[in-house]
């Protein structure tokens, strides 16, 4: 069985007519899931609610308040944009802390059960800054989810693996100076945001920035995971990987450039599997819809068969 943490409010983050990241993307992939084969194996899981955690005290340990009091003022009076590609409407501050507490029961439950566990949650999580929100995010779930890990007892050290075609901009300026967090991102550059060069290594050495030139395939994608991924992640020993699972490398997506397949995703997946089964699986971007739902489905069933 693989926990699947998610729940319908997270389609109430209304984004807008033709914005590509929709409430579509979660029903893609919730159809994909109880289509499969392995239907039965996968364990539905509802988010803990807003109003029965104090969610604050994490979300402030990577948000400044005064970017926590912007997102909850701009939903509070009708809506908003936090910039041209980063629409709040009345409901974004609630559901961006039920996002949150997906990633902080997904944490929970990898520790507890050793096992990997999938946040299907919005909004995504990795463009959002300490001080601003960007690129279709509000909060930081995947450096939110690290810090809330090193609470928990017999975690020393978390690792972020971002395999979404945009540089985590927002995760690594959040995590880069904590010795604690190791960052490794592969992305496609140059595209947006224009971060994640290779000589942004964090104050640790802690940071590994991968780019991927547009037209990148399956093999090259296989050639860094063997040579730069791994080694990295291995070195640094994490007690938990949290990987911040976007799927707009895929070639059919259609903002950016990178050529692989749903079935890459599984690959990525048993790489990560030979390091740990402790592993946080969050969703970030992703916008064709049928390579979307197909990649998680690879995701997932990657995991299954260690089981």
């Amino acid at each position: 069985m693989i926990p699947v943490i998610y729940s319908e409010d997270f389609l109430q983050h209304l984004t807008g007519r033709f914005h590509p990241e929709r409430p579509e993307r979660l029903t893609a992939i919730v159809e994909a899931l109880k289509s499969a084969p392995w239907a039965a194996m996968v364990e539905w899981q509802v988010p803990t609610p807003v109003a029965t955690r104090d969610l604050l005290p994490a979300i402030k340990k990577v948000h400044t308040r005064s970017h926590i009091g912007l997102v909850k003022a701009t939903a509070q009076d009708g809506g908003g944009r936090l910039d041209l590609d980063t629409p709040v409407s009345p409901r974004s501050y609630e559901i961006a802390l039920l996002a949150a507490s997906a990633w902080l029961d997904g944490t929970d439950r990898v520790l507890a059960s050793g096992e990997p566990a999938f946040v299907l949650a919005r909004p995504p999580g990795h463009h959002a800054e300490s001080d601003r929100g960007m690129g279709f995010c509000l909060f930081s779930n995947a450096a939110i989810a690290a810090c809330y890990a090193l609470d928990r007892p017999g975690v020393e050290r978390v690792a972020i693996l971002d395999w979404d075609v945009h540089h985590g901009n927002g995760t690594q300026e959040i995590v880069e100076n904590n010795p604690q967090i190791a960052y490794c991102s592969t992305h496609q550059f140059p595209c947006y945001p224009g971060t994640g060069r290779p000589d942004e290594r964090g104050a640790h050495n802690n940071v590994l920035n991968l780019p991927m030139p547009p037209g990148s395939d399956s093999a090259d994608y296989r050639t860094v995971f063997e040579e730069r991924v791994m080694p990295f992640l291995t070195s640094f020993q994490p007690d938990l990987l949290i990987v911040s699972a976007g799927y707009d490398a895929n070639a059919a997506d259609p903002l950016a450039g990178i050529n692989l397949q749903p079935q890459d995703f599984g690959i990525f997946t048993d790489y990560c599997l030979q390091l740990t089964r402790r592993i946080l699986f969050g969703l970030e971007g992703g916008y064709d819809l049928d390579a979307l739902g197909q990649s998680v489905l690879a995701t997932i069933e990657r995991c299954l068969d260690g089981q």
